[in-house]
């Protein structure tokens, strides 16, 4: 069953994404930076994905799935944190359909706001992802509108599997990239582009260790995510369509502390001014805390990956 799943995300169908959504989304940049920018081992390769339009990857997945088949006149419906939400209301602005977004009541207000400036019919549903996702699939059927999942199903990730199309192109290099993980459509999708040819490694809060438990147990299990990255990387369990490719390909899951994360997210704005949420700086909290630590000479990427925080959620003196 595992191999016949993996089946379902191939490179052509990635390819097949990516030519299908190029003219929509950014290319978004990668900058070297030397070993004291972060007091890491050795240099990094960032992929500044919190650049790409709607402040996140997800925007590659939701259109990848709305140009995928005719949009139905009720639009789209979605649930997500705030991220996920916020992409499908901004395709949906693009396409010029509607779009119904329901979020759970811990989604920050700086996402909800987004969510409205771009149009989107914004229900607060419920104290948790689960409770949105439930919601938005009833209007689904109540409606025809057409359902885009945050990260289980095959166009989402093979949208979400464009970056890593996008980023061997301008880093061929590298050996490891590490990716942060919620839901999993993310490195689901960029570690079926890179099928072992590099080291895929998840990063995962503590309170969220979605991917790591399943790992462990051998199948997608029920977590209860918490922490200061819940909005974004706080799904229940991981996909079931991400699972095996999972567990053929990425190379490893670690964990990370909130304080690492916030201390990341520090660094990111003190030393690059890059303004990013939680969930986007959770990568590289992986190698500033020592979660992972590269051998000598390994060219390590860290996905950038989110950038909806609010600025005043960020400290204004140096992270040390």
């Amino acid at each position: 069953m595992g191999d016949t799943l993996a089946r379902v995300l191939t490179p052509e169908e990635i390819l097949a994404a990516e030519a299908r959504i190029r003219p929509r989304i950014r290319t978004t940049p990668v900058i070297e930076v030397d070993a004291s920018t972060f007091g890491t081992a050795g240099p990094l390769s960032l992929k500044l994905e919190f650049m790409q339009n709607s402040g996140s990857f997800k925007a590659r997945g939701a259109f990848n799935r709305a140009l995928s088949q005719p949009i139905p006149p009720a639009g789209l419906v979605a649930a997500s944190g705030g991220n996920h939400g916020a992409a499908v209301a901004f395709v949906g602005r693009a396409l010029g359909c509607p779009a119904a977004i329901f979020v759970p009541k811990i989604s920050p207000e700086s996402k909800v706001r987004r969510l409205r400036d771009y149009g989107a019919d914004v229900n607060i549903v419920g104290d948790h992802y689960v409770e949105a996702l439930a919601a938005s699939q009833e209007r689904a059927r109540a409606t025809g509108a057409l359902p885009i999942h945050a990260y289980d199903m095959p166009e989402t990730l093979a949208g979400q599997g464009t970056v890593a199309v996008e980023w061997e192109r301008q880093a061929p290099e590298l050996d490891t990239v590490l990716v942060a993980t919620g839901g999993g459509g993310l490195i689901g999708g960029m570690a079926a582009w890179y099928r072992g040819r590099i080291r895929v490694v998840s990063v995962e809060p503590e309170l969220a260790p979605t991917l790591a438990e399943a790992l462990k147990q051998g199948r997608p299990v029920d977590v209860q995510p918490s922490g200061i990255a819940a909005d974004s990387l706080g799904a229940k369990r991981v996909g079931e369509l991400m699972f095996p490719i999972a567990q053929q390909f990425v190379a490893r899951a670690v964990l990370v502390t909130d304080d690492a994360i916030r201390h990341a997210q520090r660094m990111l704005w003190d030393r690059l001014r890059a303004a990013v949420e939680p969930g986007g700086a959770t990568a590289l909290a992986a190698l500033v805390s020592g979660a992972y630590v590269p051998s000598k000479g390994e060219r390590v990427g860290v996905l950038v990956c989110g950038a909806n925080v609010n600025p005043a959620d960020l400290s204004l003196s140096e992270a040390k």
